[in-house]
């Protein structure tokens, strides 16, 4: 296979991301001969022939061949089109991956001055440039904070042993960028390459059962063990270098401002697999990973630290350290050159780690701290001045990351579980009956009076139900787990569908019935447990700000916030707002809310992280993370800001070290410079909130008469999208409905948006944005105003630029194929047409506002890289309806024609590079 590469268009920089996709595609089309003879190649070629002709030119006739084509491929040969396709795309991913290492790794050995825009040393030498003083930038460290959360949301269409694959792929392709190689050497690596294509290849794509959890947690610490470990240190590492070259009169020590922390195994909402005793084998888990990466360390130590007391002299601290573990391990084998003092040390580090939590062994990373710092401390007397040991000073940094649990591990559940158990509880012991009956001003006044009471309201003579039982044992888990893996191990809880004040104070009185929380006698408190909650859909975000300052002003939340250091979480959820409002309504009351929950933090000295719970998509609120960040309300930097990544994303990002430094450079430079300098620059104006309150409102109405209230709508979205087949593709653990039920509220966003996405419609990314936007370009300086917006407000420039894309990698031609699945041709017609109305209308404004001729003008390389493979997805789409169609008319009852349709999906994902 091959991809044409004589556009004009591309600019020279481009030849060797070219090159690299033209070989990539050759081996792909040597390994097609070998396994289904040229007729195979013969046929991809065809095909793809035809679909490239129809993208650059109508042709009626061309189209019914391609039609008929495809309508008699037959097994084995229609199989192996459909794996010949999507294997293309996640080589030419692979390659485009490659290219973004070769330009990073191009700006690394220009001068300075042309460092890489976005890189750590550009980002400092600016601030330094524009005579930002460095107390600025140490204030401002002091209180920053990054935390990228690993969630299991099923959107990854990839497995694991293909991902391995992928990355010995893109490592071979790195290796051939060598100028020093020699001709047998880049022949060795093209035949490795061979080699793993023809792997790839018999390889299945699809999983033949859905993963547990501890697959999903297995496959979260991947990213851990491939990259993360090694990538976060380096990060703060090369912080710390650039500041002290342009600021080298302080003593700069930079603090922990980038970690990772997950969902995986602690994410009960939805899920009736992750139990408690799940949750506490992923604690495990991921203290037996990190374990076993200081371990490998201390070994690596031990093997580079040969110096003799002989030649150099150690410290007397370290001396003295090492007797007492001497006394302290009589029967541990010494190391065998007693004047070989570090190899010694490192000995009785190692079985200290051996014994953690046991007699004599580390009761917490600090206690392996400092014996680290032992070490660097006297390597400080005999090494070179102002250099250190890398190696010894990268694994402190790991460890003041990492700890003895890895990361912190989220717990998330719905609300109404919390008020079952509670009003189950609370009629046992007589305080209420009929609680979740109750007004919400009496809910509070009853918790706020049971937090008060020292007493315990459990009886332990009482038998609760399962559901309430279920609930009680997390939170008895999470005190046990604080006990044995310390308080970081698990100190967030999130509660979703978050509607009032009640619904964290519930958690309250649940985490103080199992010791998490405590009042004692004389009325101090003590607490362990960050309580957060989650505002997802439109209405709850409006009620935000209401429920915080209700909180906020509670004597008895006050007192659990004073134990926390006056900071409260908040989480905001982007998928349900954007499937209940639409993406721009939802963008807007998200920022809404931010804007108006910091100003009642600020009023009550309180610290906020707001937490952004973003996906994938566009229609999910994903987008490039530098630009998420870009796009907050700058008041909200200050006190830290968390991310979900989850998904694709997780394999685009941080699969290969380089693009995971690249990606996490990026986030922490627009953090630390947004945090800087943001709150100074800030800009907004209120005739640009009051525009966008006005652009949301029309947005919203056109959004919801669509979507709720039009009754042919959920029968248009089941039938003309490949839906229903969705659940077969064994991504997750989780269900794809919360219910178990086919109601439109039930159904997840991930699943709303993958299906979208699969058709070419990819309407919640986009839908609703243009009525809105035009409407209010028709009034009076409404245009200019807008343009205005998109030239200084970041809010808004990030919010039409996800449109752009979203306009730009839907393809309403591709999606008018899926309307021959609906039964009722009529409906498909008018809300088709609709969805055909808004999308010109969205994409005409969006040109209007931005002065561009074209979609995605300011971004040449993505827009060049979306054309490039639409005619590559455009087979897998016309497949994936013809398949779907026999497989419906025949009652969804052939499982190979069912692999089939799920090889379409896994395709079109791989080509839009988008899942759910």
């Amino acid at each position: 296979m091959t991809m044409d590469t004589d556009r004009s268009t591309q600019q020279s920089h481009h030849v060797a991301l070219r090159r690299d996709i033209s070989m990539l595609g050759s081996l792909l089309g040597d390994v097609l001969v070998q396994h289904g003879g040229k007729e195979l190649l013969d046929m991809v070629e065809s095909i793809r022939e035809k679909t490239k002709s129809l993208r650059q030119e109508v042709s009626i006739e061309t189209s019914q061949e391609l039609k008929r084509m495809i309508h008699t491929l037959k097994q084995p040969m229609r199989k192996q089109v459909i794996r010949a396709f999507a294997l293309y795309f996640h080589l030419v991913n692979i390659a485009e991956q490659n290219h973004r290492i070769r330009r990073r790794r191009d700006y690394q050995m220009l001068e300075e001055d042309q460092s890489q825009p976005g890189s750590i040393p550009h980002a400092i030498a600016l601030l330094k440039k524009n005579n930002v003083p460095g107390e600025l930038i140490e204030d401002t460290l002091s209180s920053l904070s990054l935390e990228l959360i690993l969630t299991a949301h099923p959107t990854e269409a990839t497995r694991r042993s293909v991902l391995e694959i992928h990355k010995r792929i893109a490592v071979s392709l790195q290796q051939l960028d060598n100028p020093l190689l020699t001709k047998r050497e880049q022949k060795g690596l093209k035949e490795e390459l061979l080699n793993e294509i023809t792997t790839l290849w018999q390889t299945d794509e699809l999983r033949h059962k859905k993963p547990t959890v501890m697959d999903e947690v297995n496959m979260g610490l991947f990213y851990f063990e491939e990259t993360l470990f090694e990538v976060l240190p380096q990060i703060h590492q090369e912080l710390e270098e650039c500041l002290h070259e342009h600021y080298p009169d302080a003593e700069w020590r930079i603090p922990n401002i980038l970690k990772f922390g997950s969902w995986i195994g602690g994410d009960r909402d939805g899920n009736p697999f992750v139990t408690p005793q799940v949750t506490w084998n992923t604690l495990e888990r991921q203290r037996d990973v990190v374990l076993s990466k200081y371990k490998k360390s201390i070994k690596d130590l031990m093997r580079k630290l040969s110096q003799s007391t002989n030649r150099i002299p150690i410290c007397g601290e370290l001396i003295a350290s090492i007797e007492r573990d001497q006394e302290a391990f009589p029967e541990v084998k010494p190391w065998g050159v007693s004047h070989e003092a570090y190899r010694v040390k490192l000995t009785y580090v190692l079985e200290k780690l051996n014994r953690i939590n046991t007699d004599n062994g580390y009761s917490d990373v600090e206690n392996f701290i400092d014996d680290l710092k032992l070490i660097a401390n006297s390597l400080r007397q005999h090494h070179p001045e102002r250099y250190h040991f890398a190696d010894l000073t990268k694994l402190i940094r790991q460890a003041s990351l990492f700890g003895f649990h890895l990361a912190t591990l989220d717990i998330r559940n719905h609300s109404g579980e919390h008020e079952a158990a509670i009003a189950e509880v609370f009629k046992r012991v007589n305080i209420a009956d009929g609680y979740a009956s109750l007004p919400e001003e009496e809910k509070v006044q009853l918790l706020s009076n049971v937090l008060e009471d020292p007493r315990p309201v459990l009886s332990t003579y009482e038998d609760y139900s399962e559901k309430t039982r279920k609930i009680l044992d997390i939170f008895n888990m999470i005190k046990k787990a604080h006990l044995e893996f310390g308080v970081d191990s698990i100190s967030v809880y999130l509660i979703s569908m978050t509607q009032s004040a009640s619904d964290l104070l519930e958690v309250l009185v649940l985490a103080k019935e199992a010791n998490i929380y405590r009042l004692h006698s004389d009325g101090s408190v003590e607490s362990d447990l960050n309580i957060a909650p989650l505002l997802e859909t439109i209405d709850d975000l409006k009620a935000g700000p209401s429920i915080m300052k209700t909180l906020f002003d509670l004597p008895v939340y006050k007192k659990h916030l004073e134990k926390l250091g006056n900071r409260q979480e908040i989480m905001l959820g982007y998928s349900d707002g954007s499937k209940d409002g639409g993406t721009l309504t939802a963008n807007w009351k998200l920022y809404e809310a931010q804007q108006e929950i910091s100003g009642l933090a600020s009023e009550r000295n309180l610290r906020l992280k707001f937490f952004h719970g973003r996906g994938g998509a566009l229609g999910r609120g994903g987008g490039p993370l530098r630009r998420s960040l870009l796009s907050q309300p700058p008041e909200t930097y200050t006190a830290g800001v968390k991310i979900t990544e989850q998904g694709e994303v997780l394999s685009s990002r941080y699969l290969l070290y380089d693009i995971a430094y690249r990606s996490l450079e990026q986030a922490t430079t627009t953090l630390l410079t947004s945090a800087v300098s943001g709150i100074e620059k800030d800009n907004r104006q209120e005739k640009w909130q009051n525009a966008m309150e006005h652009i949301s409102n029309v947005s919203l109405k056109t959004y919801q008469s669509l979507v709720f209230q039009d009754e042919g709508f959920l029968a248009y979205f089941k039938q003309g999208t490949p839906l229903p087949e969705l659940s077969a593709l064994n991504i997750g653990s989780r269900p794809m409905s919360r219910k178990g039920t086919d109601h439109f509220d039930d159904l997840r966003a991930i699943p709303w948006v993958f299906a979208w996405t699969q058709s070419r419609q990819l309407m919640p990314a986009w839908y609703a944005s243009g009525t809105g936007l035009t409407e209010f370009a028709s009034t009076k300086d409404g245009l200019h105003t807008l343009k205005e917006m998109y030239e200084n407000w970041p809010f808004f420039a990030s919010l039409i630029d996800n449109l752009q894309m979203g306009l730009m990698k839907a393809d309403l031609t591709t999606a008018e194929k899926y309307m021959d699945l609906i039964d009722d041709q009529q409906l498909s017609s008018r809300i088709f047409g609709k969805i055909v109305d808004e999308y010109h209308q969205t994409k005409n404004v969006i040109l209007t506002i931005t002065g561009q001729e074209e979609l995605l003008d300011g971004t040449p390389n993505i827009k060049d890289s979306i054309r490039l493979r639409n005619p590559y997805v455009d087979p897998l789409s016309s497949l994936q309806v013809e398949l779907i169609s026999t497989y419906r008319a025949d009652g969804s009852k052939d499982d190979e024609l069912l692999k089939e349709i799920l090889l379409t999906i896994n395709g079109i994902a791989a080509g839009l590079r988008n899942t759910g």
